[in-house]
């Protein structure tokens, strides 16, 4: 079977690629002489296994390409199930370690360990007491450091925090280790920057793993330029197997004006936005609130960007055509930033038909009187359906009852008008499109709970939950005329599953699996037969 994500043909019973395009879409039995004879198909023939179901090629709207692989080939800490785990795990790191040699880890979340709490420099000390250990939340936006990473530093308990920052102190006001968003600057400054050969090889990896989860294209966030840069020479080279579109980072913003907004290969890697941050992480309660939070009233979260940067920003991406995208969790974080979209575009661009096709990326908590604004502005929605089914476990304490009402908001959204662009935000979240599609239409967590109060009634439907990793993304990239559905004339970009994902029970949806990935027409991931 073959789900081609058009209205007007959702099934199909074959396609027939020519040149790395859809060429035509069957209902009927497959006749090779037919086909033949109607398109001059030339082509191999891919034969679908009984339970394998074809899918317009999955985008991941909101990942970090470079992190996926350094995530592969680096201290992985995805899974540590307590600070007993942690210890364990930077002890054996630390037993291939010179003595001073830094240690760096990311990926771990406090959230389900039992001692209920972040982990702190004495926790690394007692583990890895004679090297420098930095750990990076899995949320990117807070690290733990041990003694010895913070002495190295220049971090003392007399350091004040940093603008768009935070040291973690203790009662006696001594640094605990924990460093919210910038305040995490000089500890990550320890870690060795990786070489162009380094910088290949994580992004090599990161696109193959990504091939192997079945997404043919992501949108690559906060892309250094020279990254940017490598992931055009893999393509050239012919080791890119998926699409990338790339956001780069505000600092590398004139050197994209000065080369002019590039694409190689018809579309397959493409340089055209710019991400900003307003905010940080709910997590580490980085995420700007306009009320303080419920379980730390002292804070209401972290402003990463002040308006004048922002105007002038967005301002200088507006100018030069330059797709503007900007992460806000928080309320305030949205609001302020709907705020400044709007004071920067033309009246008569503030819609989907006619605008620049801005967006928001994450938009996890919003202020309900925000939330049809996307729609009103033409402002994109780009969220991560595995944050909510996360952060349920938290969120209720950092936000209270009330703030609920706007969090992960999908159906209030889409029933107000907005595009949806959907993502998994890896490495921060696992990246599998699984996940993500079952996160968005079941909105409970893997194990299969939900919480009080978490609003089933904002998961969306299981076409809506395939636009929103299909065709949405497309729009979201200007692409929607050659991604995200199988139309004659579009891209190739397939992906094939080991299951149904419109009919299997809910709870099945996480263990269906890739089993091939096709992009313009080329097989680029296929699993071995068991």
């Amino acid at each position: 079977m073959i789900y081609t994500g058009s209205e007007t043909a959702p099934i199909a019973s074959y396609v027939t690629i020519k040149g790395g395009y859809i060429d035509a879409v069957g209902t009927g039995p497959f006749d090779l002489d037919t086909v033949d004879q109607a398109s001059g198909f030339d082509g191999d023939i891919i034969l679908l296994d009984d339970g394998q179901v074809a899918y317009p090629g999955f985008t991941d709207a909101h990942a970090h390409l470079i992190g996926i692989g350094q995530r592969e080939l680096t201290l992985n800490l995805e899974g540590t199930a307590s600070i007993a785990e942690l210890k364990q795990r930077i002890a054996a790191e630390a037993e291939g370690k010179a003595e001073g040699e830094v240690i760096f880890g990311r990926g771990w979340i406090e959230t389900g360990w039992p001692e209920g709490r972040f982990p702190t420099r004495d926790d690394l000390d007692a583990a890895a007491p004679d090297n420098p250990v930095v750990l990076v939340r899995a949320d990117g936006h807070a690290s733990v450091a041990n003694t010895a990473a913070l002495d190295a530093a220049g971090i003392t308990d007399a350091t004040p925090d940093p603008d768009g920052g935070r040291i973690e102190r203790d009662a006696n006001g001594r640094a605990t280790g924990m460093l919210i968003d910038t305040a995490d600057r000089p500890v990550r400054a320890l870690i060795d920057e990786p070489s162009e050969a380094e910088r290949r090889e994580a992004l090599k990896k990161g696109a193959e793993v990504y091939a192997s989860y079945g997404w043919t294209g992501l949108h690559n966030m906060s892309v250094d330029i020279r990254d940017a840069q490598i992931i055009g020479a893999l393509e050239e080279a012919g080791e890119m197997p998926i699409r990338v579109y790339n956001a780069i980072n505000p600092g590398d913003m004139d050197a994209l004006i000065e080369t002019g907004i590039w694409e190689l290969n018809d579309g397959k890697v493409t340089t055209r936005a710019v991400k900003f941050y307003v905010d940080g992480a709910l997590g580490s309660r980085g995420a700007a609130l306009h009320e303080p939070y419920t379980d730390q009233p002292e804070t209401s979260g972290l402003l990463l960007l002040t308006p004048e940067e922002a105007m002038a920003g967005y301002r200088q991406a507006y100018d030069n055509s330059i797709q503007v995208t900007t992460h806000a969790i928080g309320d305030r974080g949205n609001t302020l930033v709907l705020d400044w979209y709007e004071d920067v575009l033309p009246v008569e661009r503030l819609s989907y038909d006619e605008g620049p096709r801005w967006r928001v990326e994450h938009a996890q908590i919003v202020d309900p009187a925000d939330i049809p604004r996307f729609a009103g502005l033409g402002i994109i929605a780009s969220m991560q359906p595995s944050h909510a089914i996360g952060d349920l476990h938290f969120a209720p304490a950092r936000l209270g009852e009330d703030r609920l009402d706007g969090a992960y908001a999908w159906r209030s959204l889409s029933d107000s008008g907005a595009i949806i662009a959907g993502g998994s935000d890896a490495p921060v979240e696992r990246g599998d499109p699984m996940i993500e599609f079952y996160a968005t239409v079941a909105r409970r967590d893997l194990s299969g709970y939900r919480g009080e109060n978490w609003h089933p009634d904002e998961a969306l439907s299981r076409g809506e939950a395939l636009d929103m990793f299909t065709i949405n993304p497309a729009f979201a990239s200007f692409n929607e005329d050659r991604l995200g559905t199988l139309e004659p004339g579009k891209k190739a970009d397939i992906t094939v599953l080991d299951g149904d994902i419109m009919t299997v029970p809910s709870g099945d949806l996480p263990g269906v699996k890739a089993v091939m990935t096709i992009v313009d027409g080329e097989i680029v991931y296929e699993a071995m037969a068991e």
